[in-house]
């Protein structure tokens, strides 16, 4: 059964080789998307071929709806997005990716269905199939070299769909059992290693050693150490005085 979270149908527009709609339905899946339509697809259906290259999401295909039309698999749609790499002299909004999906979050919260079109690999969708749709989404690719395969561009989709679905920051860190060293625990390493180095004679000439700490301090508040970190340097630095008070 389809999942019940909200979403757009993908439209695969004469899809001509098995293996793009079984790698187009694997693309829909990665990203939580379930709604597939195939409109006369050149090799039948159902396709072996697809079917081998889903792995995993197969489901998609024994659920996929089997058009005869562009119209049939649009017919209780509100909204319509083409994807096309190309101009077509057609008098339509153009957005990217990322505000097509925005856009179909914000439709589909309203209680409209929402589809995006897809067209055939070697060439795209015709200008007939677009004419159907209410904009178009362009992706900003090479322009000497701007056909995307089939499910690379259902892939692209997919994905800015899902960044609406989910509240995934943008950046985080692995904090691999630690955590960030307080400040206290960060002074107390400066103190160590200034300490040492004072010891060591490092600080020379007299007149300059004021300078040469400031420039340290300040080094040391531009790392982010974990705590693993700074007991890590506590002893790198204790080690490094005993070998030397072995030596002498």
């Amino acid at each position: 059964m389809p999942s019940p979270t909200p979403q757009p149908a993908f439209v695969l527009v004469r899809p001509q080789m098995g293996e793009n709609i079984g790698g187009a339905a694997r693309a829909m899946w990665n990203f939580g998307l379930d709604r597939m339509r195939v409109v006369a697809p050149r090799d039948g259906w159902p396709n072996q071929k697809a079917i081998a290259m889903a792995s995993g999401a197969g489901r998609l295909l024994d659920e996929a709806r089997l058009c005869a039309s562009t119209d049939e698999a649009l017919e209780d749609c509100h909204y319509v997005f083409a994807t096309t790499a190309r101009a077509r002299g057609l008098t339509k909004p153009v957005v990217t990716p990322e505000r097509a999906m925005q856009m179909a979050h914000e439709k589909i919260a309203a209680g409209e269905k929402v589809a995006v079109l897809f067209g055939p690999e070697r060439a795209g969708l015709e200008n007939d199939d677009i004419a159907r749709a209410n904009a178009i989404i362009n992706v900003p690719v090479n322009p000497e070299f701007a056909s995307l395969n089939l499910a690379q561009c259902v892939l692209l989709t997919a994905y800015e769909w899902q960044r609406g679905v989910t509240d995934a920051a943008p950046e985080h860190v692995d904090m691999a059992k630690t955590e960030w060293a307080s400040h206290a625990e960060m002074a107390a390493l400066q103190t160590h290693y200034e300490d040492r180095l004072e010891t060591a004679g490092f600080f020379f000439p007299p007149e300059k050693a004021e300078g040469m700490k400031i420039n340290l301090r300040n080094m040391w508040s531009r790392m982010r150490l974990t705590r693993a970190d700074v007991q890590m340097l506590h002893g790198i630095m204790r080690q490094m005085v005993r070998w030397k008070e072995r030596g002498d």
